[in-house]
C-alpha cells in the first residue's frame, strides 16, 4: 500500500491542496451570495453554471491535453481556477459570479481528468485499488476539511476568498515538480445514448436522478442552512457532515451491492432519501442543530452513492469494448441533471420555503425509487449477468474516476 502510494505521492498531494480549496470556495460561495441578499434563484443559477462548465471541460478537456500536455494544462488549469474566486470577493454580482462559476467548473473539470489520468498511469493492476482508495479518501477528507475554513474569517471580507485562492495555487507546486512521467494522451469516448439507453435505462435514470439532487443540493443547501439559523458555524458543519456519511455510506452499501441485485439496493436507498428529505422540508425549523447535522450525514450517505450503483448497474450490462463509452455517458447524464437541479430547485425554494429544496430532492428520489422498483417487477435480472465488484464512483462530489477506472479494467 505504502510503496503504491509513494509512486504517486505529489499527484495525491497535490490533489488534497486543490481539493481544501474547492471545499472552501464551493460552500463559501453560497453563504457569501446569500449574505448580500442575492435572490434564491439567481444562487440557484450561479450553482447551475458551475456543473454547465464542468460538463463542458469533460467534453472538450481531452482535446486541450493532448494538443499541449497533462503539466502544461494543470497549470494553465490551477493559474485560471486561482483567479476566480479573487474575482468574486472583488467584484460581487450574479452576473459576474455565474460567469465565474462557469469558468471554475471548466477548469476543475480538466483538472481532475490531468490527476485521474496520471494516477492510472502510474498505477498497475495489483496496486490500482490501493491507490485509487487512497484518492477517495482524500477527496472526501479535504473536502470536508475546506469546508470548516469557512470559520477562519467572516464570509463577508475578502479573506476566505484569498484563502482558496492560495490552495488552488498552491496545489500547482507538487504537480510541476513531480518527476513522473506524463501519462499517455486521453482519447476521447465517442457517445452513443441508443446503446447506453438499451444497456441500462436505469443507470442512465440513476445518474440523472443523482446530478438533479446533488447538483441543488451543493448550490443551495448552505442557502437552506444560512436562512434557517443565521450560523455559520452550522453551515460548515452540515456541509462536512453530508461529505463524511457520503464517504462512509459507500462501504456498507458495495458489501451489500456485491451480494444483491443492485436495483434493490438503490430503489431502497431512494426510499430512504425520500424520507430524509421529508423530514428536512416539514421539521427543519424545530429540527436542533444536532438533528440537522445527523440527518445531513444520513442524506450525504443515501444521495452520494446513488451515481456509483448506477455505474455498477450500468457496466454489469455492457459490452468490454463499450466500458469507457458507457461512464463518460453516465457522467454526462449526471452533469446535465446537475445544471437543472439547481434552478428548479430555486424556484421551488422563492414561491415556498427553503425547506422545498429537500421537497425537491425527495421528488426525484421517489421517481427513480418508484421506477426502478416497477422495472424489476416487469424485468427480472436476467441469469446470465456476471455483476462486477463494486467500487466508489465520485461524481457526487465533482470528479470523474469511474471513466478511468473502466478503461484500465477494458484494457485488462
Amino acid at each position: 500500500m505504502i510503496r503504491a502510494i509513494s509512486s504517486v505521492a505529489a499527484l495525491l498531494f497535490g490533489t488534497a491542496i486543490l481539493l481544501t480549496g474547492q471545499g472552501l470556495q464551493g460552500t463559501l460561495i453560497p453563504v457569501r451570495a446569500t449574505l448580500e441578499n442575492f435572490s434564491t434563484i439567481s444562487i440557484g443559477l450561479i450553482g447551475a453554471t458551475y456543473f454547465l462548465g464542468f460538463t463542458y471541460g469533460c467534453w472538450k478537456g481531452a482535446v486541450l491535453i493532448r494538443g499541449v500536455g497533462h503539466v502544461r494544462v494543470f497549470t494553465a488549469m490551477t493559474a485560471i481556477a486561482s483567479a476566480t474566486p479573487l474575482f468574486h470577493g472583488l467584484w460581487v454580482d450574479p452576473w459576474v459570479w455565474g460567469l465565474l462559476r462557469f469558468v471554475s467548473g471548466f477548469c476543475f473539470a480538466i483538472l481532475y481528468l490531468v490527476i485521474e489520468s496520471w494516477l492510472n498511469e502510474r498505477s498497475t493492476n495489483e496496486n490500482r485499488a490501493s491507490v485509487f482508495s487512497a484518492y477517495v479518501l482524500i477527496n472526501m477528507t479535504v473536502l470536508g476539511v475546506g469546508q470548516q475554513m469557512l470559520l477562519f474569517y467572516d464570509p463577508l471580507d475578502l479573506n476566505l476568498f484569498a484563502l482558496a485562492s492560495v490552495f488552488v495555487s498552491l496545489a500547482a507546486v507538487p504537480v510541476a515538480l513531480s518527476k513522473s512521467e506524463n501519462p499517455k494522451p486521453i482519447e476521447d469516448a465517442k457517445l452513443d445514448f441508443r446503446y447506453l439507453y438499451q444497456c441500462s435505462t436505469v443507470g442512465m435514470l440513476g445518474s440523472l436522478v443523482c446530478g438533479l439532487a446533488n447538483g441543488s443540493f451543493w448550490a443551495l443547501a448552505p442557502v437552506f442552512v444560512v436562512t434557517y439559523s443565521g450560523n455559520i458555524s452550522l453551515t460548515a458543519n452540515f456541509m462536512t457532515a453530508v461529505v463524511f456519511g457520503g464517504a462512509v455510506g459507500q462501504w456498507p452499501l458495495g458489501w451489500l451491492l456485491d451480494r444483491t441485485d443492485r436495483r434493490n439496493v438503490l430503489g431502497g436507498i431512494s426510499f430512504v432519501g425520500v424520507i430524509i428529505g421529508a423530514v428536512m422540508w416539514l421539521m427543519a425549523p424545530e429540527l436542533s442543530g444536532y438533528g440537522l447535522i445527523t440527518l445531513a450525514a444520513l442524506w450525504g450517505a443515501v444521495a452520494f452513492p446513488i451515481y456509483s450503483i448506477s455505474v455498477a448497474h450500468a457496466n454489469d450490462r455492457a459490452d468490454p469494448g463499450k466500458f469507457v463509452m458507457v461512464s463518460a455517458g453516465l457522467l454526462l447524464m449526471y452533469g446535465l441533471g446537475a445544471i437543472i437541479g439547481p434552478f428548479v430547485a430555486s424556484a421551488m425554494m422563492t414561491f415556498g420555503t427553503p425547506g422545498y429544496l429537500f421537497l425537491f430532492t425527495g421528488v426525484v428520489h421517489l421517481l427513480l425509487a418508484i421506477y426502478v422498483l416497477t422495472r424489476k417487477l416487469i424485468r427480472v435480472q436476467p441469469a446470465e449477468v456476471d455483476q462486477k465488484p463494486f467500487s466508489e464512483a465520485l461524481a457526487s462530489t465533482q470528479t470523474m474516476s469511474q471513466i478511468y477506472e473502466d478503461e484500465m479494467e477494458k484494457e485488462d
